[in-house]
């Protein structure tokens, strides 16, 4: 046993000493810049930008950038589908998840269109078209009427379907009973 452990004493102090793996680029200050000047979107509005858009504006948005993965009408194909065909349950698979069944706070769609999307070209697009195309599949799920305009003040009071279905989990709450869900 001893043997083991000093094995692995003299495994750790040579890989430190390596500097670990030794695989990767660090980052240039210009890469943190970047990263760090990324507002953190909270479900309360915290962090979103000004701006505004309409699904009109948005479906312009969704057919140039997001239809070829999602398909186009959302329904999914490469990629996740984006527009629910079917109310969420607890039987419903995966597959058939999508922004109006499954998604709990409206701001999280903004921030994560906004980090992560389009695929190709992440945070490529400006707060206003962002906006835009929350409010084209808000309007797709039948969560907010099409001539809504969408904007960092009304969008964190847009009551998500499946909302109410989320809670926090027993470990957790055992764990941290002051949390709760905004």
């Amino acid at each position: 046993m001893v043997r083991v452990l000093l094995a692995i004493l003299v495994f750790l102090g040579i890989w430190a000493a390596a500097g670990g793996y030794g695989i990767g680029l660090p980052l240039t200050d210009e890469q943190v810049a970047r990263y760090e000047a990324l507002p953190i979107v909270r479900p309360s509005g915290a962090g979103l930008p000004e701006g505004e858009g309409d699904a009109a504006t948005g479906f312009e948005i969704y057919a140039f950038d997001c239809a070829g993965c999602h398909g186009p009408n959302g329904e999914g194909a490469p990629f996740d589908r984006l527009v629910a065909d079917a109310p969420f349950s607890l039987g419903l698979p995966p597959h058939r998840f999508a922004v109006g069944n499954y998604w709990p706070y409206a701001t999280t769609l903004w921030d994560y269109i906004n980090r992560a999307m389009p695929f190709a070209s992440p945070h490529n697009m400006d707060p206003d078209e962002v906006y835009a195309l929350v409010a084209y599949l808000l309007a797709e799920n039948g969560i907010i009427d099409a001539d809504t305009v969408v904007n960092a003040e009304n969008l964190p009071r847009i009551q998500m379907p499946t909302r109410p279905l989320y809670r926090v989990d027993p470990f957790t709450r055992q764990l941290f009973p002051w949390i709760e869900l905004p």
